[in-house]
């Protein structure tokens, strides 16, 4: 059950990490960020019931789209800004960019360009805390499904599930990999039936649903935590913008227009303002609160970005 105090924290997460990736969105075409940068813009809900029950002494690892996952392991904004800028203040040190982010002190052990490759590390992870008799720590791996039609990710699941490891695997479903719809890339045999097949609990999560996510996620943390094993959640989600990239591509139309304004309608922002506004909060409430949180994250990046081009003038760099 989520508290109204609690549904005010989520809706101010999710806004956050859309007001984050929407500002680094604005400003890529600068060229200041020299890497590939994957936004979660539309896929909020996940990362923002994560920073709900997550405790600091879980682990977690992530994949080429980790900004909302570091932000809601409770992640610097500034940290997250410094390294797309290459800083040695970022949280990576400025070596890894958009798709390689790591932050021990806050237990978010890393993320991967390699499709997949973080699976097989949250697993090790777990396999960590699993000697240690006195760890009641998790790991949560976070993947994409199209990482599910990777070996690792069968192997990872195998182990997992033989060891008894205390992990949660959870699989954000925005139903394409680039352009690839799912039908021509996994066939009529369904995700829930190949996990079923290693005896992992397994939840599936649709229609950004966040209320029954908060709870099967919450339920999933007690089995795993009471030694039980391994659980399996898969989330369908949607993102609003390119795989890869600042902009917008409906218009290339590989995803049709009545798939498109159902996800729309599905907006996870949309979906909190309007339980939020039900339970009577004023619309004055998101006006200041949006507003302080907008103007905190620009002067983030407005000074992140001033610290990258004195670095540049420093080394010469045009």
């Amino acid at each position: 059950m989520i508290s109204n105090n609690e549904l005010i924290n989520l809706y101010l997460k999710a806004f956050t990490i859309r007001t984050v990736e929407s500002i680094i969105s604005d400003n890529f075409k600068k060229g200041y960020v020299r890497c590939p940068v994957h936004l979660s813009i539309g896929q909020e809900m996940v990362p923002s019931v994560f920073s709900l029950l997550d405790k600091t002494t879980d682990l977690a690892v992530s994949t080429h789209r980790s900004h909302a996952h570091y932000l809601g392991k409770g992640g610097s904004i500034r940290k997250l800004f410094d390294e797309l800028h290459g800083l040695s203040s970022g949280c990576s040190g400025g070596n890894g960019g958009s798709m390689h982010l790591i932050d021990l002190e806050k237990g978010f052990m890393g993320s991967t360009a390699i499709v997949a490759n973080s699976i097989p590390v949250g697993v090790g992870l777990s396999e960590t805390q699993n000697l240690n008799i006195k760890n009641s720590s998790i790991t949560s791996i976070f993947l994409g499904e199209g990482a599910t039609e990777e070996g690792v990710f069968y192997e990872s699941l195998n182990y997992a599930k033989v060891r008894n490891l205390p992990c949660i695997f959870i699989i954000e479903n925005n139903n394409f990999s680039v352009y690839t719809p799912l039908e021509p890339r996994q066939g009529e045999l369904s995700l829930e039936n190949k996990i079923k097949g290693f005896s992992i609990n397994y939840i599936f999560v649709d229609k950004h649903d966040y209320k029954f996510l908060h709870r099967k996620w919450s339920e999933s943390i007690d089995h795993v935590r009471d030694g039980k094993g391994p659980c399996v959640i898969e989330v369908m989600t949607h993102r609003f913008r390119e795989h890869c990239g600042p902009n917008v591509d409906d218009h290339l139309n590989y995803r049709d227009k009545e798939f498109l304004e159902k996800w729309g309608e599905l907006d996870i922002l949309k979906l909190l303002k309007n339980d939020l506004i039900n339970l009577g909060i004023k619309n004055s409430f998101f006006i200041e609160r949006e507003k302080q949180v907008y103007k905190f994250i620009k002067d983030e990046y407005i000074n992140s970005e001033r610290n990258h081009l004195k670095k540049r003038k420093e080394m010469k760099i045009i």
